[in-house]
């Protein structure tokens, strides 16, 4: 029989229980209430029974979740003291441990920022094991909000109410073009000017996409495009390749992907997105994640 839930969902079905409130369950655990309300969700498909009866004016446990309850807190209770138990045995060994630090971004900043972070610091002789979860800006938002990630790197602020968000720099939309592209040496060219080259786009519902039809709406530019790809570097092989010209953020093309394209500026726009750190509220990084953040405020 596989086990399909884990310690959260267990700790978000009790703060539930506790508080008779997924909202209030939500600011004890400091969590967006979706996320105890997936959790719980989760944790009834696996047990393959309803948890809680919920009305619009209150959250009433069923027989099945009082039952569960003082299961659900010894499995916690074990589970911190086996974790208590194998840090005191470790802690002589500490030598022989490399921190973890998970950060969740969007791929488009990997060169920008966190390749020349981590350069910084290892010269400062720190070292680290990496977790990168890299992903759509949402994405970044749900891990850190979820405590997947010690803290993200993304272009959208605020998506989730448990997060803060700080500005690190602007990051420009600009032209990527084939080499041979008859506008390459232009220091800008216009949205009419690319009307016969086929045009590449983020996808809908991406950050980047999200920016470039809310700026181009406001100056009443229609835009016709060819192709729609969710990731940059797709589109940044599609115009090395000759297909046509990708609108793609700065921190990307002068990055290594973007060296085989030509990049200029879009005349009469000037479409930014805001990159910063996303952290959880009320979280306590350890002090390797906060070197590392601190490395890539440097490296901007």
């Amino acid at each position: 029989m596989s086990i399909n839930y884990d310690f959260g969902d267990l700790e978000a079905f009790l703060a539930v229980k506790e508080t008779g409130s997924f909202h209030a369950a939500a600011e004890q655990l400091n969590l967006s209430q979706s996320a105890i309300t997936r959790r719980v969700a989760k944790l009834e498909q696996a047990l393959d029974t309803r948890l809680f009866e919920r009305t619009t004016r209150a959250v009433k446990p069923t027989l099945a979740a009082k039952r569960l309850q003082a299961r659900a807190e010894a499995i916690l209770e074990d589970a911190r003291e086996t974790t208590r138990a194998m840090r005191d045995d470790s802690v002589a060994f500490a030598h022989q441990r490399s921190a973890v630090v998970a950060i969740a971004l969007v791929p488009t900043l990997l060169s920008r920022l966190v390749i020349p972070a981590l350069d910084r610091f290892h010269a400062t002789g720190k070292r680290a094991r990496l977790r990168l979860l890299d992903g759509s800006a949402n994405g970044v938002a749900e891990a850190v909000s979820q405590g997947d990630a010690d803290f993200g790197l993304c272009s959208l602020p605020a998506l989730e109410p448990n997060t803060d968000f700080e500005p690190l720099f602007e990051d420009r939309i600009m032209v990527a073009l084939p080499k041979a592209h008859p506008l390459v040496g232009r220091a800008s060219v216009t949205i009419a000017e690319l009307a016969g080259t086929p045009l590449i786009l983020p996808a809908r519902g991406t950050g980047n996409r999200v920016l470039i039809d809310e700026s181009l709406a406001r100056a009443g530019i229609p835009l016709v495009w060819t192709i729609e790809t969710s990731r940059s570097s797709t589109a940044l092989e599609l115009v090395g390749q000759g297909t046509g010209a990708a609108l793609l953020p700065e921190a990307i093309l002068r990055g290594p992907l973007a060296s085989g394209v030509e990049i200029t500026s879009l005349e009469g726009l000037d479409i930014a997105r805001p990159v910063g750190l996303l952290t959880r509220l009320g979280q306590s990084l350890s002090p390797t994640a906060e070197a590392l953040k601190d490395c890539i405020r440097s490296a901007v």
